[in-house]
C-alpha cells in the first residue's frame, strides 16, 4: 500500500499541494505564487517541500536568481495539471450545471473601459455570486495568462493571438471630435479631407499618421494623412487633450457622449465614422472551465452589446442621413 502524502499544518491535502506546485511553475517563482494564492512565501515553500517528500523526488532546482524544473518536475507538472482539471470536471458534474461559483477570478481590462463601461456588469456578477471575489487589473498590454495567473481578459481591437479562445461581446463605435476652439469660429468640417488641415491627437494603438473613415450611409471609405501634435496610448489622454483644444482626435462614442451633449466637443464630419473596434473576452484553451469563468462570460455577454452603444443619442449609422 502506498504511503499517503503527509498533510501540511492546517489540513492541506494532496490536491492543494499539486495546485501549489502548478502555480509555482506557472507564476515563475514562489513569491509570485504566494501573491496569486493569497498566502505567504514560507507557506508555499513548505507545501513544495511536502510534495517533494511525499513523492520522493526533487521537483525544482532553485538558486538565488533562478528556478528550473527537474526532469521529475516536468513530469509532475504535466500530470498535476491533468489531475487538477479532472477533479474540477468531476466536482462540477457532481454539483450539476447550476453550481455556484466560488473563489477568485483574475481579469485584465483596458484602462478606459475597465474604469467605466465594464464596471456595471462586474458589480452585477459580484452581487449575483456572493462567494466570488474578483481581481480587476487594468492595463492595455496583452496579459501573460500563465505567469500572472490571469483567468480571462477583455480585449478591444483586432485579435493578436489566434491561440486564445475569443468570445465576441460587441463593437465600439468611434467618431472624430474636437473642441470648438480648434475650429476657430469656422463651420464644422463635413468631409474627411477637411480634417487633414486640423492639428491632431493620435491614439497610437489604432492610428498614428493617417485616419480611415467610412460614410455611414453609402459605405464609401476614405483615408487622410494627419500630423499629430500629441501621440499617446491612452484614450482618456486623447479626450482630455481634445477638451483642452489641442486638436482633433478619434474616440469611442460612449466616452465622448457627455462632452458632445454639453457642447465641450463637436462631432467632426458627422456622416463619417472610424471603423468600430471589436470587443472580445479572451482566455486560454482548456479541457475544463470553472464555474467562476463560465458565469462571468455569461454576465458579460448579456450586458455589453447594449452598453457599448450607450452614447449621446446619435442615431444608429443606418438611420443617419445627409442634411
Amino acid at each position: 500500500m502506498n504511503n499517503p502524502i503527509p498533510l501540511m499544518p492546517g489540513g492541506a491535502d494532496r490536491l492543494l499541494l499539486m495546485e501549489t506546485f502548478v502555480r509555482i511553475v506557472e507564476a515563475g517563482s514562489l513569491s509570485a505564487a504566494a501573491q496569486q494564492m493569497g498566502g505567504t512565501q514560507p507557506t508555499i515553500s513548505r507545501r513544495l517541500q511536502a510534495l517533494e517528500r511525499a513523492l520522493g523526488v526533487r521537483l525544482l532546482q532553485r538558486s538565488t536568481h533562478a528556478m528550473k524544473l527537474t526532469e521529475d518536475g516536468v513530469r509532475c507538472y504535466e500530470r498535476a495539471k491533468e489531475l487538477i482539471m479532472q477533479w474540477q470536471a468531476f466536482e462540477s458534474d457532481m454539483r450539476g450545471a447550476g453550481d455556484e461559483p466560488t473563489g477568485t477570478l483574475r481579469v485584465v481590462a483596458p484602462h478606459a473601459f475597465g474604469q467605466q463601461q465594464f464596471i456595471e456588469p462586474l458589480v452585477n456578477y459580484l452581487k449575483k455570486y456572493p462567494r466570488m471575489t474578483v481581481e480587476w487589473l487594468l492595463f492595455d498590454r496583452p496579459p501573460d495568462f500563465i505567469a500572472s495567473g490571469i483567468d480571462c481578459a477583455i480585449d478591444v481591437g483586432p485579435l493578436l493571438d489566434p491561440s486564445m479562445i475569443a468570445v465576441r461581446l460587441g463593437d465600439v463605435p468611434r467618431i472624430a471630435v474636437a473642441a470648438p476652439s480648434v475650429l476657430d469660429g469656422g463651420r464644422v468640417p463635413q468631409e474627411p479631407e477637411e480634417l487633414a488641415r486640423l492639428p491632431w491627437i493620435a491614439l497610437r494603438m489604432f492610428y498614428r499618421t493617417e485616419v480611415a473613415l467610412t460614410h455611414v450611409v453609402t459605405g464609401e471609405a476614405r483615408t487622410i494623412g494627419i500630423r499629430p501634435r500629441l501621440s499617446t496610448d491612452s484614450l482618456h489622454a486623447v479626450r482630455a487633450a481634445a477638451l483642452q483644444g489641442l486638436g482633433a482626435g478619434i474616440g469611442s462614442e460612449w466616452l465622448l457622449a457627455e462632452d458632445l451633449a454639453a457642447g465641450n466637443l463637436v462631432h467632426l464630419a458627422p456622416q463619417w465614422e472610424a471603423e468600430a473596434l471589436p470587443v472580445h473576452l479572451i482566455y486560454p484553451p482548456a479541457r475544463f472551465y470553472p464555474a467562476r469563468l463560465r458565469r462571468f462570460i455569461e454576465t458579460m455577454r448579456a450586458f455589453l452589446p447594449q452598453a457599448l452603444r450607450r452614447t449621446t443619442g446619435l442615431p444608429a449609422p443606418a438611420d443617419r442621413r445627409d442634411a
